[in-house]
């Protein structure tokens, strides 16, 4: 079965709409036939003490979920989020399909 991670802006939403556009995602991604891995890292990860941009470090590990990916799902708003923009340009560089809300940035040569 083909796998896909959601890409979606979170910074200044409350948990009910992050988790709101998250189920729109997984039931989307999964009437397409794909099995959804979780990178909403809901209670927080263990932040090495070392780490000093603590938005850099969870944008890494969503990345390292990336590779386990043969798609993503973009939700609105991803466009003006700059973690969702690396997660975005990591996708096309990489190949994987795009799915959902999709415009395209400055510079795609799509």
């Amino acid at each position: 079965m083909k796998k896909a991670m959601i890409v979606q802006p979170m910074n200044g939403l409350g948990e009910e709409q992050i988790l709101e556009a998250r189920a729109k995602a997984v039931t989307e991604l999964e009437r397409r036939g794909y099995e959804v891995v979780d990178t909403y890292f809901k209670d927080g990860l263990a932040v090495p003490p070392k780490v000093v941009n603590v938005p850099l470090y969870y944008l890494s590990q969503s990345l390292g979920k990336m590779a386990e990916c043969d798609a993503v799902y973009l939700c609105d708003g991803w466009e003006n989020a700059r973690g969702c923009k690396v997660e975005r340009a990591a996708a096309v560089a990489y190949d994987l399909e795009l799915i959902g809300y999709d415009l395209p940035c400055r510079g795609d040569a799509s």
